[in-house]
């Protein structure tokens, strides 16, 4: 039997009044046994969906040994009994917080009743717990921090590195992932120097959670598997529970969603067994995410459905908020723009009532392309500026650019400092010469030396004053020439990011509209004409396309053969790029026109021009540090060059995001569907001007 109920046994069939009147050595005796009992169970749980009832009962135990001390109630039981409450407390984590944060004051307040420092620790940290589940950031950095400062006092190192890794999980959901990361590989540090492998792991996960929010996912995701092989061999099912939820996600953003599912339904399988209500509900979000993103809305917004219910019958504000986001992301894909701005009011007003940087972010994004595809300009402009303004922010650019600027101008004032030194001893060396020479001249000989001496010196600095101008406007060239060229390559944005920098972060695009063209039968019709022709002609023609783009918005990504793209949208936003495209490609398809007839006439043979559109979300950056190039990724370009190759020469192929975009400023006739890689069939239409 549990050692518990043995306890219950010792008590349950007695009268506690007959009890007291039994012989004092007796008496004593039974009640330090009872109480070896209790110190026994207080160490023997398990982690099941009882453990809560099973400490109770343990507590209620407590109770009926102190009445059986009467007043002989040795010093031990008070901190068993405080060890016991903070037990409860965290049972209540996720849970139920108010009970959390009961049971949690009972422990502070015994603890400092009985000035048992170790208790009192543990009950501020609890109360730090419970305040960053309820998104109540600042306090939880109080709390743990108080908790920090007792156990640094009292030596508990175990401690010590809880609370780092508490601070650090508080940081890393208000945005600050350096400092973040700081308390994270303290912690590390102290409990790999334990050696208690079931504590290394929430560190591993909390590392990885950082490379993953900055975009490292490779790294991230081998600290997960680590971490997840290290809980397998100590059968910590708790721990496991996290590392495939950070697995899953990981799985997720790599568009692998097979093992996404897969390792989601692990954590939900577990969480269920273990009654975990808040990681349930984590499981049943993320696993929405990934129908998601399938397109599956349906299923998606049945488990986006089931989190959040659980999610407010908890009081997990985070959730909440999260889910929230997730909902208003569904319905807006799935074209119900009115219950996707409904969803995302509700989840960013929670982000912004509990501080999570992170989701406000989120928020803002999705709230950007809400609005854009509601025609609402403005605020779609405005949620996008916030957007930014709040990634650069979580991301540190600013402190970065400071940083730089700073190191720039030491660096300057270092040189200067050098350059005055070299100069102050070349005047020096001068001045010594000139008194030498001057000691060995007398009279007229003097006078004429001196002459000739001065008279040089003004020659040398004319001629150094001749010789600095030139080379500042050699210099100036030069840099006028790289500036040119820089723009040639890059945006001016960028340009100038990488100018001031060095470098130039990547960004994420909500909405873009991507061009793309290419020539029909080029392979043919290139056998047919000598290089010089093959260029020339490729030259003459995207020379044209060119001033096209330029004139209507559009930003040149690069030629690959006989294929030109160019994308609207970036690298500043704006909300006229759908529009932009078309009548760009419109120009362009005209412009051919008029030139292959130019052609035709002198005997040559005409490029047919295939013109495709799709518009979508982009990851933009540049790649490489020689002959280095802005690019755009994602499956919004892949879609642009499928309605490009599905095309008829002559005709302008846009998608159906676009179609819904522009179809009310342009004809456009409807033409079927294409296989899409990771997309199925897409509807494609034929576009003309009204």
């Amino acid at each position: 039997m549990r050692v518990s109920t043995f306890v219950f046994l010792l008590f349950g069939g007695i009268d506690i009044k007959a009890y007291r009147s039994l012989a004092p050595v007796r008496f004593i005796v039974r009640g330090y046994f009872v109480l070896i009992l209790l110190l026994l169970s207080t160490i023997s749980y398990s982690q099941n969906q009882k453990v809560i009832d099973s400490l109770q009962t343990e507590l209620k135990s407590f109770e009926a040994a102190k009445i059986a001390f009467s007043k002989k109630v040795p010093k031990l039981y008070d901190t068993l009994k405080v060890n016991l409450l903070y037990k409860i407390s965290k049972e209540y984590w996720g849970n139920n917080s108010e009970k959390g944060m009961d049971y949690a004051n009972q422990s502070l307040k015994l603890s400092e009743q009985i000035n048992y420092q170790k208790g009192i620790a543990n009950a501020y940290n609890g109360i730090g717990g419970i305040n960053d589940d309820n998104g109540n950031y600042p306090a939880a950095i109080e709390y743990h921090k108080k908790s920090l400062e007792i156990r640094e006092a009292i030596g508990d190192k175990e401690g010590i590195a809880s609370s780092y890794n508490n601070i650090g999980i508080t940081l890393k959901k208000q945005g600050d992932y350096a400092e973040a990361l700081k308390y994270y590989y303290k912690s590390l540090k102290i409990v790999e120097e334990l050696g208690n492998k079931k504590d290394l792991t929430p560190r591993y996960n909390n590392i990885g959670i950082i490379y993953k929010m900055q975009g490292n996912y490779d790294d991230a995701l081998k600290t997960y598997q680590d971490c997840l092989s290290i809980q397998k061999e100590i059968n910590d099912k708790k721990g496991m529970i996290s590392t495939y939820i950070n697995i899953g996600v990981i799985n997720k953003i790599q568009n692998n969603y097979g093992d996404a599912i897969k390792n989601c339904k692990a954590s939900l399988k577990l969480s269920e067994e273990l009654g975990d209500k808040k990681n349930i509900a984590t499981s049943y979000n993320n696993i929405g995410t990934i129908y998601s993103d399938q397109k599956d809305f349906e299923k998606a917004l049945k488990q986006f459905s089931i989190a959040i219910k659980i999610r407010e019958a908890i009081g997990d504000k985070q959730g909440i908020a999260t889910t929230y986001n997730n909902i208003g992301s569904a319905y807006s894909q799935s074209g119900d723009q009115t219950k996707a701005l409904e969803n995302e009011l509700k989840g960013i007003s929670v982000a912004k009532e509990i501080g999570n940087m992170d989701l406000v972010k989120d928020a803002y994004q999705n709230l950007a392309q809400i609005y854009f595809k509601l025609n609402d300009y403005k605020n779609a402009y405005e949620k996008e500026v916030l957007y930014k303004e709040t990634d650069d922010s979580l991301n540190g650019k600013e402190k970065q650019r400071k940083i730089i600027e700073l190191q720039k101008q030491n660096e300057f004032d270092r040189k200067q400092a050098d350059q005055d030194k070299k100069d102050a001893l070349a005047l020096d060396e001068i001045k010594r010469q000139k008194i030498l020479k001057f000691g060995f001249i007398v009279g007229f000989g003097l006078l004429l030396l001196l002459s000739f001496i001065l008279y040089n010196r003004n020659r040398i600095k004319t001629n150094a004053n001749i010789i600095i101008t030139r080379e500042k406007e050699i210099a100036e060239l030069e840099k006028t020439r790289s500036d040119k060229l820089l723009l040639n390559i890059l945006p001016i944005e960028i340009a100038n990011e990488l100018k001031e920098s060095g470098t130039s972060k990547p960004h994420r695009f909500p909405s873009v509209t991507v061009l793309f063209t290419d020539f029909k039968q080029f392979g043919l019709i290139s056998e047919h004409l000598t290089a010089e022709q093959l260029v020339g002609e490729l030259d003459e023609c995207f020379r044209a396309f060119d001033k096209i783009t330029s004139k209507h918005g559009m930003e040149k990504i690069k030629t690959i053969g006989d294929s030109y793209m160019c994308a609207g949208g970036l690298p500043l936003m704006n909300f006229t790029h759908p529009e932009d495209a078309v009548n760009a490609a419109l120009e362009i398809r005209d412009y051919m026109d008029i030139h292959n007839k130019e052609k035709i006439a002198k005997g040559g043979k005409p490029f047919e021009v295939r013109i495709g559109i799709n518009t979508g979300s982009v990851v933009a950056g540049i790649v490489g540090d020689k002959k280095f190039a802005y690019d755009i990724w994602g499956d919004a370009v892949n879609l642009a060059s499928r309605m490009e190759s599905s095309g008829v020469e002559g005709k302008v192929n846009i998608s159906e995001s676009t179609y819904q975009l522009v179809k009310d400023k342009f004809k456009c006739t409807y033409r079927g569907k294409v296989l899409a890689k990771n997309k199925g069939e897409v509807d494609m239409y034929f576009v003309e001007k009204n």
